[in-house]
Parts: structure tokens; sequence; C-alpha cells
């Protein structure tokens, strides 16, 4: 028998203020392992394959910081459970059948753990991920224990909690107050909550420390590539090389198919390196007629274009080139300024220097241009 999809929204909640995990933004704002906490709590339910619709309860005074979040937004209300209930009216009357809702500071969930939620409220109106509680449990006052607490049956709350969409509408507008959570506005309404296993990595931003623990989860998740190129360029007549995208007169030219522009080759070969993609000869062949002296800015910015298709950002490019002559020093922001521009790169993330090889070998005999690449690229 096929079963019957369910439409399923995530509803993220995004309105408080978080003044006790400090900085000058609300938690939700400020940024870790490259990304603000927001954008990776969406990012965790956008790629998750049962989640249909995504809506974020913000703050009216946040919303300057969406314009580069692809969420649909609405205003909270001045508790949470106002903000919860303001976004499950906004999501009713669009056929959602479930929705799990979920605090934005735990940017660190996981799907596995998204997906035994939703397996879950499969089979009941309500369901949440939770944790045993391990550690001894004190009572204290003024800095001092005052008694021990038994630990036996309690459980650390998580999010996401998932609900029948119909009835925990009908809780939350029949709630009088706010509540610690969604469960305990089910609970007050009579349905049954089951408990599905947390996840000790699905911590919730609390604090600034908590910041530094959720970059590490969060790296730990990241994709992060290395390539190196490496390409030689013979001088030939000529009064002028083109080196990353930048004409120096010179008493040379170099000898190539394409403009021979011996950096950018390095790097273009270094980006295509690190996706295991070969090298320009693959994408384009010396046989071919058609990149008979091309400007090499095509090989490059397709390399680019191949890495965005892929998920990937390039974090850094490093190219030295190795020559006796020209001198690169002079030019050496130029090619930075160019090179940036052509990969959409700030130019502090563009390292671009030379070194001689101390008379030796062909460049040391002034026979021609070496250069060597490494591009790092991350998919987060």
């Amino acid at each position: 028998m096929t079963k019957t999809h369910k439409k399923t929204a995530a509803l993220i909640v995004a309105a408080g203020r978080g003044t006790r995990a400090g900085g000058d933004l609300p938690k939700q704002w400020q940024t870790i392992a490259g990304r603000p906490v927001a954008a990776w709590t969406l990012k965790a339910f956008a790629t998750h394959p049962e989640i249909d619709d995504i809506l974020m309860v913000i703050h009216p005074d946040d919303q300057v910081y969406f314009a580069d979040l692809p969420v649909k937004t609405v205003a909270g209300g001045s508790s949470r459970s106002q903000s919860v209930l303001n976004g499950l009216l906004a999501l009713q009357g669009t056929g959602i059948d479930r929705v799990l809702i979920h605090d934005v500071a735990r940017a660190t969930i996981a799907a596995d753990c998204i997906s035994r939620v939703l397996k879950a409220i499969d089979d009941s109106q309500a369901a949440a991920p939770a944790l045993t509680v391990t550690d001894a449990l004190w009572r204290g006052e003024d800095g001092h224990v005052t008694g021990t607490q038994n630990r036996d049956g309690l459980f650390r709350a998580q999010t996401p909690q998932g609900f029948d969409f119909d009835a925990i509408l009908a809780a939350h507008m029949n709630h009088s107050g706010d509540a610690a959570d969604d469960v305990e506005v089910a609970r007050a309404a009579g349905m049954e909550v089951a408990i599905v296993e947390g996840d000790e990595k699905n911590l919730k931003i609390t604090t600034p420390a908590d910041f530094a623990r959720a970059e590490q989860i969060l790296r730990g998740h990241m994709d992060i590539r290395l390539g190196n190129g490496f390409d030689v360029h013979a001088f030939e007549d000529g009064d002028h090389v083109t080196l990353c995208g930048v004409t120096v007169p010179h008493d040379k030219a170099l000898k190539g198919h394409s403009d021979a522009d011996v950096g950018m080759h390095a790097v273009t070969d270094a980006i295509y390196g690190a996706m295991a993609e070969g090298d320009i000869g693959r994408h384009f062949p010396p046989s071919e007629m058609e990149w008979k002296d091309a400007d090499s800015a095509i090989f490059l910015k397709h390399a680019v274009e191949l890495a965005t298709s892929k998920g990937f950002t390039i974090s850094n490019i490093d190219c030295t080139l190795i020559c006796e002559r020209p001198k690169i020093g002079p030019h050496a922001p130029a090619m930075m300024a160019r090179m940036g521009d052509i990969m959409g790169l700030d130019q502090d993330r563009v390292s671009i220097k030379a070194t001689t090889s101390e008379k030796l070998g062909f460049t040391g005999r002034e026979e021609g241009i070496a250069a060597i690449a490494t591009a790092t690229l991350v998919k987060l």
C-alpha cells in the first residue's frame, strides 16, 4: 500500500533577542563558520527531503537581515507562544498536514534527528526529541547545594517538536499565557507526546561559549577541498607577457595555444584539481582552434562556475610565479585585483607573489616562466 504524502512545514522561531549570548546582534544573526546562525538552521530544513515549506518567525526589527535568506517570514509576538501562534496562523489554509516547530538557535540540528521526529508523528499527534538526564541533579540556593533531585524519568528537551498541524494550531489558540515550549502547550490540550532520541550535538546556542561549540560541529560538516596547479610556458619573440590577467611589458612573450597566461592557468588547474575535474586541457583541448589565442579568463571563469554549480565556494587562492624577469612585485596588486574580479573574491583572498630559481634551471636561464597555485574550496 502506497504511503500517503503528508505535507510538512518547518516553523523556525527566530523572534527572540538572545541577550545572554552577548554580541552586538541577536544571536540568530551572529556569524558562525562563515554564516549567520539563522542561515545554518534554515539550511538544515531546506535540504531535508521531507520538508515542503519553511516559515521563519522574526522580530519586526530584523527584516534587514533577510536580504540573503530565501525564506518566507512572519512577524513574531511579545512572547514565544504568541510568535509560534503567529506562525501557525500564517500557515493555516496552505494544506499543511504536520509541522515541525524549531528554535533558530539550534543551528546544529542533524537530518536524522529531523527524520526521527517525522517518523514518530506518522503514528501520533505529537513527538519531540530529548536526551535522558544522566548527571546528578542538585537543588541550590545562594551558591550552595541545598539538596538533590532524583533524575529518574527526567529528559532534556530539544527541538524540532513535531505535531499534527490542526491539533497544535487549536492547542495554541486555546492556550493562555506563555509556555516553556510547544510540548507544554500540546499537553495542556490533552495531546500525547512521543519522545524520540535526541542528539547531543543538537545544542541550543545560549551563551558566548556555545558559539565555539556550534562552530566546531558545523565545520565538521563542511566539505573542504584543496587543489594544486602547475604550469610552464617558454619565451618567444615579443614585447610583453600576460600574467594573472595583467599585461606586463617585457622583451619577450610567452608561447602557448591561448594567451599563455601561466599564472591564470595554474590557478585554473588548482580549482579543477580540488574537484577532481582534471585540467584545462580536458575542458578546453589545445587541438581545438576555437581556443587559439583565447583569453585565459574564459578558462578561469569556467572553473569558478563549475565549482559554484557543485555547491563549492572558493575560499582563497595562492599563486607563485617563478621567473628571473620580469619583476612581478610592481604588478602584483593589479594581478590580485584582476583575479579577484574574475573569481568574485575579495582581494585579501587572492595571493599573487613571485620568486626566482636562483639562476638554476630553465627559469634561471630565462627560457620561460613557471607558476604553482593552490586553491581552497569549501562546501558548507
